[in-house]
């Protein structure tokens, strides 16, 4: 009895072991599956084993992914089954998988900006991966990769130096050249799209090269330049250089080198062409020769080249076409669109070249005309006006459909002329309702006048005219003499006077600015800040502790002014939040842009250094 009940025992125990193993078993399964991605052969990564991981094979393709994002969703299951294959491959292909919302390190490392995003990595080199994302694509892209004969493509960017310059820049008629540094974060990011841009710019009927010059090695050529910050890219067509000023993506680049292509000046036979190509809103620039051999006509068409995206240039050689328009060959012509005439003007101005004139010199002629006495300020045209100061809009209702035209014009006339008795001025009409964002900057939102009148002055400060009943020239007239003389009070932007300060921090509105900041008796230190800025925000108690440190020095002002509400003269420009600079009591109009550490002993130790007032006793002992 006692055996047969032993025997009863140690089959149980037998049972329950198994069970137990099986489950173990299970249990190294589970954290196996962990380890591999949920089920299959995707590696999950991490910041700890990454770099192990990488070193440890050959070829891996890596996904940096987000949980929540549909297109990795979709790709899971294409990817899982990749890596399954890609396993069995000789020699094996590694497929692994970040989570870059939890290791924003390696994000961050690899330039992650969109998911998901792909990179694989050669004997530890990354790469971008520019393949299929569905099995089979994946599958036969990391094969070719794996196998030991597979070597990266040759770089489409070529690279430059100062030896090899000119040869690059007479490679083409057009090339594109990025002025680098090594250690710099936005030519990193932007690398790869350049390399893309250069690949497919390379590959069309007129190819344009890209190339790159370390800048910090080839200082010379920087210096030639005038490269001061990085990434600075530079065109060349034929040989001249200027400003790239496209966009930094893939398309932007391959979109605006594109349109670079070719001469900028187009052909006209006869009149007829020529009107035809005029211009309705905007100055047409026609270059008149009696030969396409003519070494000036080359001048012309640089000039032409570099300003293809201001102006339209057209070009004749036909002695017809340069007589009907009473003009001598080696000239150049801004013409004036039509609705634009005045009886103060003449329709077409006129420039003759002579052996000796440049580029430049007609560059300069062309933007000194540009302007009719009275033409039209558009969101389209900004740019033609954004450095002619001073300048004086005239807002109204400017409508050029058949119905309204002659009052539109009626109402220019009369502004022409007054414009005609004061020339030193540009002024050009503007639609009110077009120009909502101007109207408020000037502070006539509330007009109820049927014309408004707002002006700049050469350092770019706002004035309005007063609201006038009707238009009234003497009125006009007083308004631009108090205007030029300084005698009118400035329109700032600001929000209210404080009635009292709160916090040690002084706050500053455009309209106390004067008062507070260019006060000459006092050191002041000013940071000009947004509500929503991040780093503004972790500078709050630094600059609350700066300012109670220096709470009792009468002759030190710490000031703060939140610059989206409020304006700040020129001199005190932001260029990104926080914006931070000294204005000493000696010299308001020059200040100083802080630029050192964020600190409250980093900001002490500068303004002990830049002083230029009395400080009290224990703060004189410090100096």
């Amino acid at each position: 009895m006692e055996i047969k009940r032993y025997l009863v025992l140690l089959i149980v125990a037998s049972l329950l072991f198994a069970t137990r193993a099986e489950d173990d078993d299970e249990d190294e399964d589970e954290d196996e599956d962990v380890e591999n991605g949920g089920g299959n052969s995707v590696l999950v990564l991490t910041t700890e084993n990454f770099d192990d991981t990488i070193a440890a094979h050959d070829t891996v393709l890596v996904e940096f992914y987000a949980p929540w994002c549909g297109h990795c969703k979709q790709l899971e299951p294409e990817y899982a089954a990749a890596a399954e294959q890609l396993s069995q491959h000789t020699p094996p292909v590694v497929l692994a998988k970040v989570d870059a919302t939890q290791e924003s390190e390696l994000g961050e490392r690899f330039d992650v900006s969109g998911y998901p995003t792909l990179k694989f990595f050669k004997g530890g080199v990354v790469n971008e991966y520019e393949g299929p994302r569905e099995k089979e694509g994946i599958v036969k892209y990391m094969k070719e990769r794996a196998s030991p004969d597979w070597k990266p493509p040759a770089e489409a960017v070529v690279t430059v130096t100062t030896d090899t310059f000119q040869e690059f820049i007479d490679s083409a008629d057009l090339v594109l050249l990025e002025f680098y540094a090594p250690w710099c974060g936005h030519c990193k990011k932007l690398a790869p799209d350049y390399e893309k841009a250069a690949k497919r710019l390379a590959d069309i009927d007129e190819p344009i090269f890209l190339g790159k010059v370390d800048a910090t090695e080839e200082k010379e050529l920087a210096s030639r330049f005038d490269v001061t910050g990085y990434p600075t890219l530079k065109m060349f067509r034929n040989g001249r250089d200027s400003d790239y000023n496209g966009e930094r993506d893939v398309s932007g680049i391959i979109n605006y080198m594109m349109k670079q292509q070719g001469e900028a000046s187009k052909l006209k036979h006869t009149k007829k062409e020529v009107k035809h190509y005029m211009l309705e809103d905007q100055v047409t620039i026609m270059g008149f020769f009696d030969n396409m051999f003519d070494p000036l006509l080359r001048v012309y068409m640089d000039a032409a080249n570099d300003l293809r995206e201001d102006f339209t240039f057209g070009h004749s050689v036909s002695k017809d076409v340069g007589n009907s328009y009473k003009v001598n060959p080696k000239s150049v012509v801004v013409f004036t669109p039509e609705k634009f005439y005045t009886k103060y003007e003449p329709k077409w101005h006129i420039f003759n070249m002579v052996d000796g004139t440049t580029p430049e010199d007609v560059q300069k002629f062309i933007q000194e005309h540009q302007h009719p006495l009275v033409g039209q300020y558009t969101a389209e045209r900004e740019k033609h006006f954004k450095n002619r100061r001073p300048l004086c809009l005239v807002f109204y209702a400017v409508d050029w459909s058949f119905d309204h035209r002659e009052a539109t014009q009626l109402w220019r006339n009369r502004v022409a002329g007054v414009a005609a008795s004061n020339k030193e001025i540009l002024f050009a009409v503007a639609d009110e309702d077009d120009n909502k964002r101007l109207i408020s900057e000037f502070r006539l939102e509330d007009s109820g006048e049927e014309l408004n009148i707002g002006c700049y002055d050469s350092k770019n400060r706002r004035y309005k005219l007063d609201d006038m009943d009707e238009w009234d020239d003497d009125d006009v007239e007083e308004f631009l003499g108090k205007f030029r003389t300084g005698k009118l009070p400035q329109i700032i932007k600001s929000q209210k006077v404080p009635k009292k300060q709160s916090g040690p921090v002084v706050t500053v509105v455009g309209n106390s600015f004067k008062d507070i900041v260019m006060d000459p008796t006092k050191d002041v230190l000013i940071e000009l800040y947004a509500p929503w800025c991040g780093h503004c925000k972790s500078l709050t108690p630094k600059y609350n502790e700066l300012a109670k440190r220096f709470k009792n020095e009468k002759n030190l002002v710490i000031a703060k002014m939140d610059a989206t509400a409020n304006e700040a003269p020129e001199a005190y420009r932001v260029g990104g939040f926080p914006t931070i600079y000294w204005a000493p009591a000696n010299n308001k109009e020059n200040p100083i842009q802080y630029d050192r550490q964020r600190e409250t002993d980093d900001f002490e130790k500068f303004i002990k250094e830049k002083a230029t007032v009395s400080f009290g006793k224990g703060l004189k002992e410090e100096l």
